[in-house]
């Protein structure tokens, strides 16, 4: 099933071109009051809201996909983890405007190198990409983002896709300099995702999607999950070592080689495997 939110926040189901109208559904959710419970709601319910959204998919009316505006198919992540330079063949690399003195250098004793994305950078495809300080160098990496369904601490291994209520499309928008990478990594829309949730029945190999990545048609990203040095079973149970994860919890998954800075007036197209794709124009701050 793939989840997303549009328009003014209403729930959807896309179906090949549509888009079906189950915001019937979150009918099932339960009422909240201050202080609110950690995590996402539609996440942590999604046992119960399921079977709701199946029941309203028989009347739901549809829309054309490309009449909605896709916000961000997660609401209320509690946090979202970033995974610096998760790729095959690190040591080789050679990149010209990584200042090496940088705090974004993987270590041998921390090899799973992560980073807090503020909350406040969440945003949709609909929300675009918003350039603060476009006369630095912006860099966008396509990475398969995991959407944490059932929350949990120290997760062994063997049990971390466990957890998972399903997958989505991340673009991790950094800024290059010498601030620290939550800093650069964080500000407005920098956290972009969509454009849905891709439920993790739907995927059974996260290890295994392809995926693109191109700036005004031109391709600059395209691999597979298969190219990450750390796979996704890794990330979770590494990241709940370190923190408690809630239902929502983002992980944004790192990216291979393949980087190209975007400007204001530049369109991005992304794809994965399963998921979908997705476009996104960016613009300056005013």
């Amino acid at each position: 099933m793939r989840i997303c939110r549009f328009d003014d926040d209403r729930l959807g189901v896309i179906e090949g071109d549509t888009v079906a109208d189950v915001s019937a559904a979150l009918d099932v959710l339960p009422a909240v009051r201050w202080p609110y419970p950690p995590g996402d709601a539609l996440c942590a319910h999604w046992k119960d809201l399921r079977p709701a959204i199946e029941k309203a998919l028989e009347t739901a009316p549809r829309f054309p996909i490309a009449d909605v505006a896709l916000r961000a198919p997660v609401a209320n992540p509690g946090k979202i983890v970033g995974i610096a330079r998760n790729r095959k063949n690190l040591q080789s690399e050679t990149l010209d405007f990584v200042d090496p003195s940088a705090a974004n250098v993987r270590r041998d004793d921390d090899p799973i190198f992560m980073f807090i994305k503020a909350n406040s950078a969440l945003a949709g495809p609909a929300d675009g990409v918003v350039l603060r300080f476009p006369d630095r160098r912006n860099d966008p990496e396509a990475e398969l983002t995991i959407v944490i369904g059932r929350g949990g601490t120290n997760i062994p291994y063997d049990e971390a896709l466990d957890h998972v209520l399903g997958y989505t499309i991340g673009l991790d928008m950094t800024m290059r300099g010498k601030e620290s990478p939550s800093s650069r990594k964080s500000l407005d829309t920098f956290a972009l995702i969509g454009p849905c949730v891709t439920t993790a029945d739907d995927i059974p190999d996260p290890d295994a999607l392809g995926f693109s990545l191109a700036i005004n048609g031109t391709g600059i990203q395209k691999g597979t999950t298969a190219d990450l040095a750390f796979d996704i079973r890794s990330l979770i149970a590494h990241a709940s070592t370190f923190y408690t994860l809630h239902p929502g919890d983002l992980i944004m998954a790192g990216t291979p080689v393949g980087f190209e800075p975007v400007h204001p007036g530049d369109i991005m197209d992304v794809e994965f495997d399963r998921i979908g794709a997705m476009t996104v124009a960016i613009t300056a701050h005013r």
